[in-house]
């Protein structure tokens, strides 16, 4: 028996008892065969199950249904380069995955590196969720050349960290990693002011002397800091929103 026919045969049997829940209990309680074939053969490179792996030649529907064993409330984060070079090292030669994905296997195996790279981080490891959330950046920073709400991400940095954190943490076995990053984004993105870039040395209307930088105020009572106008958007300016301390600003209409 090879992993191929245990795919098959497990198949079967979820597909025949659709169980509301799937777990590693009820494998080895209703597939036995199977599961003493997993647990000899299907194994992590810190020598756990490889349950990612079995779930992912399940059918789309009983993914979702997988229940793993549940995680402890309070974990004690900790550093080990050694476990993360282990799966690193194994994928050595295809690590271009992360960067220039060429086809659809090369996608498939990206998934399956940032996964164990994301449970490595879900068990606590400092440095693993440190590595993913890097690898992850290439492919975030392409995203947002994309026109629509993946575009609006742009210098919201900090936010962006927070969110690939947040995925990292929530993750479950529900398909690609990738593209459970990229849908959160997309949907949080819909809420998001983008930032849109002036120079102060512009005039402030077609045919004019005047600057935008001769009409920079200061609100009394807030102490916001924009552009004085009229009939065309007041520019909110923040010298802390970015390291070189040349700000940024945003729109809003003023009355």
């Amino acid at each position: 028996m090879d992993f191929k026919a245990v795919a098959t045969q497990l198949n079967a049997v979820v597909s025949r008892k659709s169980p509301g829940i799937l777990t590693a209990s009820w494998i080895f309680k209703h597939a036995p065969k199977c599961y003493r074939f997993i647990q000899k053969n299907i194994r992590t490179e810190w020598n756990a199950i490889d349950w990612d792996r079995v779930t992912s030649v399940l059918d789309w529907k009983y993914q979702r249904r997988w229940m793993p064993k549940r995680r402890p409330k309070i974990l004690h984060p900790y550093r080990n380069r050694n476990e993360v070079d282990a799966i690193l090292n194994r994928y050595r030669d295809k690590l271009y995955v992360f960067i220039v994905p060429s086809d659809r296997a090369d996608r498939h195996l990206r998934d399956i590196i940032s996964i164990r790279l994301v449970r490595l981080a879900q068990r606590g490891n400092f440095t693993a969720k440190q590595e993913i959330m890097r690898l992850v950046r290439y492919a975030v920073d392409e995203w947002l050349d994309h026109p629509g709400y993946m575009s609006r991400w742009r210098g919201y940095d900090e936010k962006i960290q927070e969110t690939i954190e947040g995925c990292i943490r929530r993750y479950r076995y529900t398909g690609s990693f990738f593209k459970y990053v990229y849908r959160t984004l997309q949907y949080a993105g819909r809420g998001i002011q983008p930032f849109y870039a002036y120079s102060l040395d512009e005039p402030v209307a077609i045919d004019a002397d005047k600057r935008k930088i001769e009409n920079v105020v200061q609100d009394p009572e807030t102490g916001e800091i924009g552009l004085y106008g009229i009939t065309f958007p007041i520019l909110h300016f923040d010298p802390k929103e970015s390291l070189d301390g040349s700000g940024r600003m945003e729109d809003f209409w003023g009355s």
